[in-house]
């Protein structure tokens, strides 16, 4: 079994070790911290990490992650391998209930980091040195944004054929068809040969129990696929969407979907209306092609060439 170490602190074969790496102050001069929670088995195995709220307001994939990890520390047993948990990565962000930190930059397009720059810059490299080189494989779990639902679902570059691989073993509903972007953690993680999952489901600021529950379902099917617990749930039905476009408004006033997330749907399908505050005018969204509603616009006065419906096209 390969030794890991994280910010100087050596974790051995079956130890559960909680690491606190220091940021930087707060103006009040208040410390922040990053906590890590490494639970290894005795037994060598794949590494995998367990991240959330890389978006600060994105308290789903936190609450999703601190749920793996209450599972490990209360009856759920690792028989080989080692999990990294880090449910809250961005606590600038989570403090301020802000996607970014305070200076509006984003951390997942922060990566390799840098150890004297920007706040996204140095926990981006705190990521980079001390958590990358350690693992085999990650998810990380994120929501759509303000008033954006997004129905669960593992988003992977299908260049990366092993992530593909684990996404099918994670086994949620939807696999999507999405490229890695520049400085991404994804794509920084990808460039160290290890394979990472994104996780969407849900809403910024709101928990929702669906894909709270999907995502743990989920990541225990993995584990489990990897040899590294024996306890599994049947996996659902698996679609394979290759592309995915947002259907736009035509027009601004008042948004009314009429489908909900997962729907299959039909091209020319009527997929909302937009009405004026009136009755008046009432405009029509139909579905530029079959496929599959993965994300909802939950804004009930949209402008436009503002992003209603997410479909996805298998």
């Amino acid at each position: 079994m390969r030794e890991i170490q994280i910010n100087g602190t050596k974790i051995r074969p079956g130890q559960a070790v909680n690491i606190e790496i220091p940021i930087a102050k707060l103006p009040t001069h208040t410390l922040i911290d990053l906590p890590i929670f490494i639970r290894s088995s005795k037994e060598p195995g794949p590494v995998v990490l367990v991240s959330g709220g890389v978006h600060g307001d994105e308290i789903n994939g936190i609450v999703t992650a601190r749920r793996v990890l209450e599972e490990l520390d209360h009856g759920l047993e690792l028989l080989r391998g080692t999990v990294i948990i880090i449910p809250l990565v961005n606590i600038y962000g989570f403090l301020s209930n802000s996607r970014t930190f305070p200076d509006g930059r984003d951390l997942n397009r922060s990566f390799p980091g840098s150890k004297k720059g920007s706040l996204a810059g140095r926990i981006a490299y705190i990521i980079n040195e001390e958590i990358i080189p350690n693992i085999d494989y990650g998810i990380d779990f994120h929501t759509g944004g303000r008033m954006l639902t997004n129905q669960p679902q593992i988003r992977v570059d299908f260049v990366d054929k092993k992530a593909v691989e684990l996404a099918e073993a994670f086994g949620t509903h939807f696999i999507v068809n999405s490229k890695m972007i520049d400085k991404s953690f994804r794509k920084a993680a990808y460039k160290a040969k290890k394979h990472i999952l994104v996780f969407e489901g849900g809403e910024s600021m709101r928990i929702d129990e669906l894909s709270t529950d999907e995502g743990v379902a989920g990541t225990k099917r993995l584990l489990h696929y990897l040899g590294m617990i024996a306890e599994s749930s049947d996996k659902k039905e698996t679609v394979i969407l290759k592309q995915s476009d947002w259907v736009r408004a035509r027009a601004s006033g008042i948004f009314n979907s009429s489908v909900k997330l997962g729907d299959q749907v039909k091209k020319g399908q009527i997929l909302a209306r937009i009405s004026d505050p009136y009755g008046q005018v009432k405009i029509p969204v139909k579905a530029p092609s079959n496929g599959y509603i993965i994300g909802i616009n939950n804004l009930p006065v949209i402008n436009v060439g503002e992003a209603l419906i997410h479909l996805g096209k298998d």
